[in-house]
């Protein structure tokens, strides 16, 4: 009997070859698009609307003769996904929506869905890979890990963005173009005459589409008036103590730490209408000109709404040795490889999407987990998932805190 899979059809060119593939390889495949937003006064209506995505998912589905639905789940997004957008923003932090809806809607409650129409299997157009291991316990008995490594395509590789999934979501997971390069999908795309073959790669929020981000946290948060400082690379505050930790947790706290900056520390160069609207490493947006430098944001104050900002991509202010991530915010894909307090690991790191990998320590403490690097990272942010991986697997991730 045919193993059944539902793809999450979005309209994009990625999730019609998924589709295509499965078909090839002998799956019945049932074609779902989510509905996840109705209000398209803050979407960039040409851009990404999701009117004409159903309709290019249902015109690739009757294409391919498999069976098509969409399923509204716009309340389960606003409630997971936006509503928790607009706290973190106005609590200062910078969350990563796509992150979150892999985790709480395509492989949650999208794959619930899946699950009780018969589907063995969820498919999705990520380009990643999932590859499965037999391990054996300490007690003797064996059990399957799933793995979730890197897609072929090192232009592309979305596995960042998966780094939340549990082994329990892996194991029901599919992901066939993962081992595809993008100009090939574009090519098996053309030759099934398929509509999205060369239709543009979607931007912006997961299943929203490109949206006008001022406009939209606009619609919760208020706009509210306030200041901005610059302060210069020469500052005291960036001068190192000279006083030597007495332990390594000590050294990790101080490598990871926020420095408090004070108006004094600076001069002021302009005005904002809101610090929550904005993020540590940000350039544009600021509309403050005659600097020698671009000025970037090295620290936000949504309790006092001011902006600190520094000239130039290498101002100290920028640059952090470590990050930390709170024992409840811990990950682990690979839940038979978790460290316990005063355990280390070798590992590559990121900590936003594109980032070339880099090397890193982590160390698991009492209350969380220390990522240090071997080189200082730009524009750490609070509230955005730092990914770890050994080769090219994915094996954990957390959201970053600030300490």
């Amino acid at each position: 009997m045919k193993k059944r899979v539902v793809v999450g059809l979005s309209g994009g060119v990625d999730s019609s070859v998924a589709a295509y593939l499965l078909k090839e390889q002998g799956y019945e495949v049932i074609g779902l698009f989510m509905k996840n937003w109705h209000d398209d006064s803050v979407t960039i209506s040409n851009e990404c609307p999701w009117l004409e995505d159903s309709n290019d998912a249902l015109m690739v589905a009757e294409k391919l003769g498999i069976p098509f639905q969409t399923v509204d789940l716009s309340e389960q997004y606003k409630e997971k996904i936006v509503d928790y957008m607009f706290k973190e923003y106005e609590n200062g932090r910078t969350p990563n929506p796509d992150v979150l809806c892999n985790r709480e809607i395509k492989f949650d409650v999208f794959m619930k869905i899946a699950l009780s129409l018969g589907a063995d299997y969820v498919a999705t157009g990520h380009y990643c890979r999932k590859d499965e291991e037999v391990i054996t316990k300490e007690d003797g008995t064996q059990e399957t890990v799933y793995k979730l490594l890197a897609g072929v395509d090192p232009n592309k590789d979305q596995s960042y963005f998966l780094c939340q999934l549990s082994q329990e979501q892996l194991a029901k997971a599919l992901f066939p173009v993962g081992e595809l390069l993008k100009p090939e999908v574009r090519e098996i795309a053309a030759k099934m005459n398929l509509i999205t073959a060369d239709k543009k790669d979607s931007q912006g929020l997961c299943f929203i589409g490109k949206v006008r981000l001022p406009e939209f946290l606009q619609q919760q948060l208020q706009r509210k008036d306030g200041l901005i400082y610059e302060v210069p690379k020469n500052s005291p505050i960036y001068v190192k103590s000279e006083e030597t930790p007495s332990n390594l947790e000590e050294a990790l706290q101080s490598e990871a730490k926020s420095i408090v900056y004070t108006p004094e520390m600076g001069k002021k160069v302009g005005e904002h209408f809101g610090a929550h609207f904005f993020t540590i490493g940000q350039r544009k947006g600021l509309n403050v000109g005659g600097t020698a430098e671009p000025l970037f944001i090295i620290g936000t104050d949504v309790k006092e709404n001011i902006i600190y900002t520094g000239q130039g991509s290498d101002h100290p202010g920028l640059f952090h040795k470590a990050l930390f991530v709170k024992e409840s915010e811990i990950h682990w894909i690979r839940e038979d490889l978790a460290l316990q307090e005063g355990e280390t690991m070798s590992i590559l790191a990121r900590i936003r999407y594109r980032q070339p990998l880099q090397k890193a320590t982590l160390h698991k403490m009492k209350d969380g987990m220390y990522v240090r690097f071997d080189e200082p990272q730009s524009a750490i942010t609070e509230g955005q998932f730092v990914s770890w991986h050994i080769e090219d697997e994915l094996i954990g991730s957390g959201v970053i805190s600030k300490l």
